[in-house]
């Protein structure tokens, strides 16, 4: 069980959050959350390097001179890989980076991952009123009422997408914005502080909490 302090928008503290979420055990838990991590980031790989090996070069149909008698070494083609322009050998041809993972066990991973963030984590009640129109100047003096420190990279955790929170968040470099039912575990690990909303909270609870 997680448990959180709920503070408002001045930065007051106005009560506690709880959140209860399956973990995976002590002695597995790094393994599947890294898992679940090299899976996000070797799956978002496109794969599309390409080279052209000599038989795809245009050219090189014609011996460009003849097998002996002129000194030279012997050569079949001027798109051999050993000249200028020519083929390339052994070069990146495109492929799937796929690797396959178990439902059970990412969401499992994923769990895991948002609990071992307790400490970092700063629950808060719900601001989008507070915001009559987009300002990242509000926005960016409320996060720092709630302790976090300016130059920290930060995911903020909504319900679902707010429309002025997201034109106050959308120019600055290192915060982050997802819904709820769209967390993984590389943004989960790679923020330094998690900022989510107390409704946010829930959802996460009702998503994830099997």
């Amino acid at each position: 069980m997680v448990e959180c302090v709920v503070r408002n928008w001045q930065g007051e503290e106005v009560g506690q959050a709880t959140l209860e979420l399956r973990v995976a055990k002590e002695s597995s838990a790094a393994h599947v959350v890294h898992r679940a991590l090299v899976r996000q980031m070797t799956n978002a790989r496109q794969g599309t390097a390409s080279t052209k090996t000599r038989s795809e070069v245009r050219g090189g149909g014609r011996k460009p001179w003849r097998q002996k008698g002129t000194g030279r070494a012997r050569a079949g083609s001027i798109r051999s890989p050993l000249w200028r322009g020519g083929g390339v050998i052994f070069g990146p041809q495109p492929r799937e980076y796929e690797i396959k993972m178990n439902r059970k066990e990412r969401r499992l991973a994923l769990r895991t991952a948002l609990s071992s963030r307790a400490d970092d984590m700063v629950v808060v009640e719900d601001f989008a009123t507070q915001l009559s129109r987009p300002k990242t100047k509000e926005l960016m003096a409320a996060i720092a009422r709630w302790g976090v420190e300016p130059t920290a990279k930060v995911l903020l955790i909504l319900p679902q997408r707010e429309e002025t929170i997201y034109l106050s968040a959308r120019n600055v470099a290192k915060l982050k914005l997802i819904a709820a039912d769209q967390l993984n575990v590389f943004d989960l690990l790679n923020a330094d502080k998690i900022v989510a909303t107390a409704s946010a909270l829930e959802k996460i609870q009702e998503v994830y909490g099997d």
